[in-house]
């Protein structure tokens, strides 16, 4: 088995105690007055990091439910065992794990995987974006007019500080150009959708790395555009994450505006 496809193996296995969680009941507790965890993310989690340390021995892990560390190893595997843990919990299918493997400050390899709708996307860094085996381009969309956005809101909202603010700013800004703006829920699925062409861009504001480090590489590998908000290339510590089928990313930049000063 080449070595990066183990990534697929792993999800799959962790995938099946995720789908057990969709389906039952769940202890809830709070990271925050709206960060929900259950005892499905600290899991799947446990059995991820088992599994990707077998796998990978010379890389940092590093889980959404265990590392407070935000530096960036060398070479670290980012791990989100269940992004989008409030649709999880409410019952709405757009949930799912990721991995993502970097090196050297870029993802060689990435795996979403949503197990309520079979959906596993898989990139290598130089090989293409593939779903269930299939390669996946990104769409065709021209204009922003002709283009579905994706996009979600920062859990700092409740606060109604600069990143509440910015999110209002460039929403009254954009949604009047494009064909329409979606929130699913998922920063790892918003990218994978964006990589199979569902969506023509996604943006967000306050993402970890964790959750779009899998995400990142299956748009580029796809054909599209990773960026900040201000077109440069994006890195890990970035506030605000851009990504396009390519061709609308310059409009797409341009209508969200500059980042909020921190």
């Amino acid at each position: 088995m080449p070595r990066y496809d183990r990534l697929k193996a792993i999800a799959q296995e962790a995938g099946s105690l995720f789908l057990e969680g969709y389906h039952a009941p769940k202890e809830v507790s709070y990271k925050s007055d709206i960060d929900l965890v259950t005892q499905y993310d600290v899991a799947v989690e446990e059995l991820l990091k088992a599994r990707l340390a077998e796998a990978f021995p010379e890389h940092t892990l590093v889980g959404e439910e265990s590392s407070d560390d935000h530096t960036f190893p060398e070479k670290a595997i980012y791990i989100d065992p269940i992004d989008g843990t409030t649709n999880f919990v409410h019952g709405i299918p757009f949930c799912a794990i990721s991995i993502g493997i970097w090196e050297n400050q870029q993802p060689v390899a990435g795996c979403v995987y949503n197990p309520v709708l079979e959906e596993l996307f898989f990139a290598e860094k130089g090989k293409g974006a593939t779903l269930n085996g299939e390669p996946i381009r990104v769409g065709d969309a021209e204009t922003l007019t002709a283009s579905l956005i994706a996009t979600g809101f920062p859990y700092t909202k409740i606060e109604k500080g600069v990143d509440y603010h910015w999110v209002m700013q460039s929403m009254e800004r954009l949604l009047p150009c494009t064909r329409d703006i979606r929130r699913l829920g998922s920063a790892a699925i918003d990218l994978c959708y964006t990589a199979r062409g569902t969506f023509a861009g996604f943006y967000e504001i306050n993402l970890k790395p964790w959750d779009v480090a899998a995400g990142i590489l299956i748009v580029l590998e796809a054909g599209g555009a990773v960026s900040g908000c201000d077109g440069s290339p994006y890195t890990l510590d970035q506030r605000i994450i851009v990504a396009s089928n390519g061709t609308i990313h310059a409009e797409l930049v341009k209508h969200l505006g500059e980042a909020p000063a921190t």
